[in-house]
C-alpha cells in the first residue's frame, strides 16, 4: 500500500478497491537494480557471495596497500636523514679545510723563523747533507 495522506472522502473509495489489483500492481514492479556505487556506499556489496568467498585475498591486497604506503613514508624519512647527514658532513668538511688552512699558514717557514728568533735559534744557510753509512755484509 502506498503511504499517502488521504482525505476522509477518498478513504471510502480506496477501501472499496479490490486487494488483488494492488497485489498485481506490486508484483508487476520489478526490483530496481542499484548501481555499483550505491551498493558500495550502503555496504550491500559486502554481503555478496563473491566478496565473502574472496575475503582472504581482499585482506591480502589491503595489507599490500598498507605496506606500500608505509614504504613511502619510510623512504621519505630516509631521504630527510640523508639530507641532514650530508649537511652535517659538509659543515665538518668546511671546518676541516679551514683548520688545515690556518695550520699551514701558522707553520710556514718564514713564520717559524720569526717565532724562533726570539729564542736565539736561527735558520741555517748551509745546505743539508745526508750521511749514509754502508753496512758491511756479515759474511765478509
Amino acid at each position: 500500500m502506498d503511504n499517502k495522506l488521504l482525505d476522509k472522502d477518498e478513504l471510502g473509495h480506496v477501501e472499496q478497491q479490490p486487494q488483488k489489483e494492488t497485489v498485481t500492481a506490486s508484483a508487476s514492479k520489478k526490483p530496481k537494480k542499484q548501481n555499483a556505487f550505491v551498493q558500495i556506499l550502503n555496504g550491500e556489496f559486502l554481503s555478496k557471495e563473491f566478496v565473502v568467498d574472496n575475503l582472504n585475498f581482499i585482506f591480502f591486497v589491503l595489507l599490500l596497500m598498507l605496506l606500500i604506503v608505509t614504504k613511502g613514508y619510510y623512504g621519505k624519512q630516509l631521504t630527510e636523514d640523508v639530507d641532514t647527514a650530508q649537511k652535517d658532513l659538509n659543515a665538518i668538511t668546511t671546518d676541516y679545510v679551514e683548520a688545515k688552512a690556518r695550520l699551514e699558514e701558522s707553520t710556514r717557514r718564514y713564520r717559524l723563523v720569526q717565532k724562533l728568533e726570539s729564542k736565539g735559534l736561527h735558520e741555517t744557510m748551509n745546505a743539508l747533507k745526508v750521511i749514509r753509512i754502508k753496512k758491511e755484509e756479515e759474511g765478509e
